[in-house]
């Protein structure tokens, strides 16, 4: 004992090691008890293969584990692998191959072989689904990290059934226990794409057989969740004969291990395994016998067959025997059944191969169980090297491992009649002949719903038309009647019908008398047709055409009573203004289109003070609400300037009228006051361009100030400026309708105008302003408006 040990800590040594070989030993007698059944199976291959009784193969079974240095149950595993050769004897030998793949599946615990033949032994031996499914996740599938497994089984209707399952709670399983042929689950996509498939716990591109090329990702795809959690999954599709029985969903906590071939190998065998145990056991009671299905084929009005299924080395099917055709069956060639019973599907309707053909439905009806119809579909036969092809309504169901197909041809007689029938309940139409001597009527299905009447009602006679009809529609009905029944020509009326559940339709009746050889009336034939739709449709379209011409006539009244407005407060031209050494010219020129009229304004005025106020703006929009918020402006600012305020005052109050006083309106103005005995020009602008000043040969713009355009917020300030003019000096003030354009910026319009203002002749100003008006390139139809002022 080390000097630093005491009593205590020396048992409790002890006690660990005795603790742990315990463990081992009731792990040995679990995998012992576990294994029995294999040890067994191993006895009886030893007692077949040495002629020796069972005492004499368990002792041979011994000596041989304990001269191989291995267990008896692995020894055992590796008899029962040889004398197998299945599925699960092709998986374990991948793994003994040490392919570089199988790292995953041969992360178990124990050999491959032990867990596998240990899981098939257990599932033989069992007596219901839950313990197959137990045994398959208890031996095979934990050590691989699986945390819950299920089996389903196909049904013939492409449905799923919960067989078996383990890892679940009862409530999910109960939940899951059925699941309809639409459902598109995890078990539902290995059935349609007839292979194994991955499915990643995050929303990762599946992983599919062969592992080659990414395919598209796809997202979650729902299925039963397991007490784990919802993690990867596989699921693994198993049967016989090319079809699907059962699949086997295998879930994992987290990312399911890479679907490798040589776990592909053991999952199949494991697959196959749940195919023999849960569905070969009750096939032997029976699906449905042949012959109830040949007798249910006799049984059908249609042409109807009984398909077998061939299927190759690798089990694929590869063509269906004709079993046998019912006493319906026609043959679109013309041969007898016998000469069709008994042949191959592709021998007797070589037509039939293809992507997307009979025979690629019949496949898949057969490999996933999910019923196939089509209303057309092409297929025929060749008969003394002449193809002949027919298009029939076709229906393949899967019963147990045949296939029962079912066709109807159609003769062109049929197909016309369905032709028309659709025709008449498309367009609406009622056919009808009514016999004048015998008094028979006759009505189609569409005349007795266009009267809200039963089938089994009595019809009714033309003569009786009134009695059904609007009052006011009588007259009409009456001469409708003349025409047919006295002169013998066809005739049509309109009328408003008034059917028994209080519903009124307008309908159109087309009728032509039927005449003997000598002239005589012998019936009325003809057609109802309900127009109440295009009734509806004619008097809304008369409703919005009225409401249009209205709406047309209010638009160029407001546009007439704009221009009106604005010619009225805004001549074209202004008379001489009586100012002290200035004279004041103004031109206006409005929009070349009525709808069009602006709010554009000017004024020029001598005030109390003996100082000119000299102003240009324009408000935006059109039409009579910018005609009125500029006579608005343009008289508030007339009314502000007697304050005598200087112009960055007026513009501040105007701004607070546009805002609060109007329906916020916004503006842009330019403002001045003329000082005479200065000759000096105070002004600010609001927004607007600034004025162009004409000294001898140069022509510029005054420096822009500060100032935002007007009715955009509540009150802000703008600033003045002050310029002295000279004797011959000429002002312009304008709006942008003199100079904007679509196509050159304001910077081009406005340099154009100075170089057309340079080169005017300086006459006299009514000449400059006319050539600006003449010379001005604008291209937006807007009103434009100009104020000269030449100091003397």
């Amino acid at each position: 004992m080390p000097p630093d040990a005491t009593p205590s800590a020396a048992a409790a040594g002890r006690l660990a090691v005795t603790v742990e070989r315990l463990r081992q030993q009731l792990q040995e007698a679990q995998a012992e008890a576990d294994g029995r059944a294999l040890v067994e199976l191993a006895k009886g291959v030893l007692v077949a293969r040495l002629g020796c009784g069972p005492a004499e193969a368990a002792r041979q079974l011994a000596r041989l584990a304990d001269a191989a240095g291995v267990s008896r149950l692995e020894l055992a595993a590796e008899v029962v692998n040889d004398a197998a050769h299945d599925g699960i004897t092709d998986a374990v030998g991948d793994v003994a191959a040490r392919d570089p793949d199988a790292d995953a599946a041969d992360s178990g615990g124990s050999p491959p072989g032990v867990r596998l033949r240990t899981a098939e032994s257990g599932a033989l031996a069992a007596t219901d689904s839950q313990t197959v499914a137990a045994s398959l996740l208890e031996h095979a599938l934990a050590p691989l990290g699986a945390c819950a497994v299920a089996i389903w089984a196909a049904g013939p209707d492409a449905s799923l059934t919960l067989a078996g399952h383990a890892g679940y709670t009862e409530a999910e399983a109960r939940r899951w226990r059925y699941v309809p042929p639409t459902v598109a689950t995890v078990a539902r996509r290995a059935v349609d794409e007839r292979g194994a498939r991955s499915f990643p716990a995050s929303s990762a591109a599946p992983v599919d057989r062969a592992a080659a090329a990414a395919p598209a990702p796809e997202g979650d795809v729902p299925s039963i969740r397991p007490e784990c959690g919802a993690g990867g999954r596989i699921a693994v599709p198993a049967g016989a004969g090319g079809r699907v029985d059962v699949v086997l969903e295998i879930c994992w906590p987290e990312q399911p291990p890479a679907l490798s071939p040589a776990l592909l190998r053991q999952l199949d065998g494991l697959a196959e395994l749940c195919v023999h145990t849960l569905v070969a056991a009750p096939a032997a009671q029976g699906p449905l016998p042949v012959d109830e299905l040949i007798d249910i084929c006799d049984a059908i009005h249609d042409p109807a067959l009984v398909l077998t299924p061939l299927t190759g080395a690798d089990g694929r099917v590869t063509d269906f025997r004709i079993r046998h055709t019912n006493g319906h069956f026609v043959d679109p060639a013309g041969r007898p059944r016998g000469a069709v019973t008994g042949a191959t599907l592709l021998e007797a309707y070589p037509s039939a191969a293809g992507d997307g053909h009979l025979f690629d439905k019949a496949v898949r009806v057969h490999a996933t169980g999910e019923p196939f119809h089509a209303e057309q579909m092409a297929f025929g036969s060749l008969v003394e090297h002449v193809a002949l092809t027919v298009v029939a309504e076709v229906g393949i169901s899967r019963h147990g491992p045949h296939l029962l197909l079912i066709w109807r041809v159609e003769d062109e007689t049929a197909r016309l009649a369905g032709l028309l029938q659709h025709a008449q309940r498309l367009g609406g139409l009622g056919g009808f002949e009514e016999n004048v001597r015998t008094g028979d009527i006759t009505w189609n299905s569409e005349l007795f719903a266009l009267y809200g009447r039963n089938e089994h009602s009595a019809p009714v006679p033309l003569e009786d038309l009134r009695l059904h009809a609007h009052a006011d529609d009588s007259a009409a009905i009456g001469r409708f009647l003349r025409t047919v029944s006295r002169h013998h020509r066809p005739a049509s009326v309109a009328f408003r019908l008034r059917r028994p559940d209080g519903v009124t339709r307008h309908i159109r009746v087309v009728a032509e008398p039927v005449l003997d050889a000598d002239g005589r009336l012998l019936a009325v034939r003809g057609a109802y047709q309900d127009v109440s739709s295009q009734h509806w449709t004619e008097v809304a379209l008369a409703a919005t055409q009225d409401r249009l011409a209205h709406s047309e006539e209010q638009a160029a009244e407001r546009d007439r009573l704009a221009l009106q407005l604005q010619h009225a407060i805004m001549p074209p031209t202004h008379g001489p203004l009586d100012a002290p050494g200035l004279e004041v010219a103004v031109r206006y020129r409005p929009a070349e289109t009525e709808s069009l009229v602006g709010g554009d304004w000017y004024d020029a005025v001598v005030l109390p003070s003996g100082h000119v106020l000299l102003c240009v703006g324009d408000v935006a929009g059109h039409g009579i609400e910018a005609a009125t918020s500029m006579v608005v402006l343009r008289n508030a600012l007339r009314g502000l300037a007697v304050t005598g305020a200087d112009p960055g005052q007026l513009l501040s109050w105007l701004n607070v009228v546009a805002y609060h006083l109007t329906d916020r309106l916004t503006a842009t103005v330019v403002c001045g006051l003329y000082l005479p005995a200065t000759r000096t020009l105070r002004w600010a602008r609001a927004g607007h361009l600034p004025p162009a000043l004409l000294r001898g040969e140069e022509a510029t713009t005054l420096p822009p100030g500060q100032g935002m355009l007007l009715g955009a917020v509540p009150e802000t300030a703008y600033e003045e400026q002050e310029v002295g003019l000279r004797p011959g000096d000429t002002l312009l003030m304008y709006t942008d309708g003199l100079v904007e354009r679509r196509d050159s910026s304001m910077t081009d319009s406005v340099a154009h105008l100075l170089a057309t203002a340079r080169d005017a002749a300086p006459s006299s100003l009514e000449h400059r302003l006319d050539r600006l008006l003449a010379g001005s390139r604008s291209d937006t139809d807007d009103d434009a408006c100009v104020i000269g002022i030449r100091v003397i």
